[in-house]
């Protein structure tokens, strides 16, 4: 049995009901005993036993009550300058070994001013990042002879993607042991993308997969390569622009309805060594819809799709997608998987 698989096999003897224990605890070395019991419960959120983390308040209530939540998910009583995105405990873990909290449409936020028709967040890529989001998924397309991130037609809100890369570039700036993974849909060429990683000074930040395991998250920090670019349909070169579906592989995302759900393959191979969970309900118009993500974000709901498909799949889900990440317990589940 491959180190994959053998990590997946152990976590799910500790996560088929509401906790969790990382399987690589007792390989770190660092005589870590993390291990995090996360009760799910309606209105109350969720707590890690071991650090003490307070994650984003779940809740099945009303709007009203949901737009009162308060995001704390990033927040650790660890020491930061030993900690990699946010734990001690990851460090010694490969960045394919580690979970990380993603947006769908990430840029489309009604605080960046798209329409509450199309957003699928309320809070900014920058905020967002602030918040511990650590995936993030842009589309890229070329408007008015300009790279912008737009969600289908830029009329209905539009950012320059320079900004956001410039949003990103400030936040690995100021925390130097974070890592970022961008996963594009990428409309616009690769070359009017690359102009604007080259306008900031990026590549010399930005991670090359070589082939083989991958390297630890304190061994990316310690090279500065902490920002991991993806792209849906453009590759290398250069060998920074990776493909994504070389490298990942998901589940459909087109769900009208919470028993919609799927663990099935969608893009990608199930051989590649990243595994995407997209967890989305649209309106019946296939828009974004808060209320669904209210619904849906909750622990109880959340955690139970993402060790479902887990256990359907035999792979460990690096990436755990929703709308409006702010409505429920995305921080909750990322670090019971995780163990913190």
């Amino acid at each position: 049995m491959s180190p994959r698989p053998l990590l997946v096999a152990l976590l799910l003897v500790a996560c088929p009901g509401g906790s969790a224990t990382s399987a690589t605890d007792a390989d770190t070395g660092e005589g870590s005993t993390a291990s995090a019991t996360v009760s799910g419960s309606s209105g109350d959120g969720a707590s890690g036993s071991s650090n003490e983390v307070t994650s984003a308040t779940g809740t099945t209530g009303s709007p009203t009550e949901a737009t009162t939540t308060e995001v704390t998910g990033g927040s650790t009583t660890e020491d930061e300058a030993l900690a990699c995105n946010g734990h001690v405990a990851l460090c010694s873990r490969r960045y394919d070994e580690v979970a990380y909290p993603c947006t769908h449409n990430s840029y489309s936020a009604q605080e960046a001013g798209f329409t509450p028709l199309v957003a699928n967040q309320r809070r900014t890529v920058a905020a967002q990042l602030g918040d511990g989001v650590r995936a993030l998924m842009l589309d890229v397309h070329l408007d008015e002879g300009e790279t912008a991130l737009c969600h289908g037609v830029c009329s209905y809100g539009r950012t320059p993607h320079v900004e956001v890369l410039a949003d990103i570039a400030a936040f690995l700036d100021e925390h130097p042991r974070e890592v970022v993974t961008i996963l594009y849909e990428d409309s616009a060429d690769t070359a009017d993308i690359l102009a604007d990683f080259a306008a900031l000074g990026l590549e010399d930040r930005l991670f090359v997969y070589e082939g083989g395991p991958f390297p630890t998250l304190a061994e990316m920090i310690a090279a500065d390569t902490r920002l991991v670019v993806t792209a849906e349909q453009g590759g290398p070169p250069p060998a920074w622009y990776h493909h994504l579906w070389d490298l990942a592989w998901d589940t459909p995302y087109s769900y009208m309805s919470p028993d919609a759900f799927s663990c099935a393959l969608n893009r990608g191979s199930a051989d590649n060594p990243l595994f995407l969970v997209n967890h989305w309900v649209n309106s019946v118009l296939d828009l974004p819809l808060e209320m669904n993500a209210i619904a849906v974000n909750t622990y109880e709901v959340l955690h139970a799709r993402v060790v479902e498909c887990m256990q359907a799949s035999g792979d460990f889900p690096n990436f755990v997608a929703v709308d409006y990440y702010e409505r429920g317990d995305l921080f909750a589940v990322v670090d019971a998987l995780n163990g913190v």
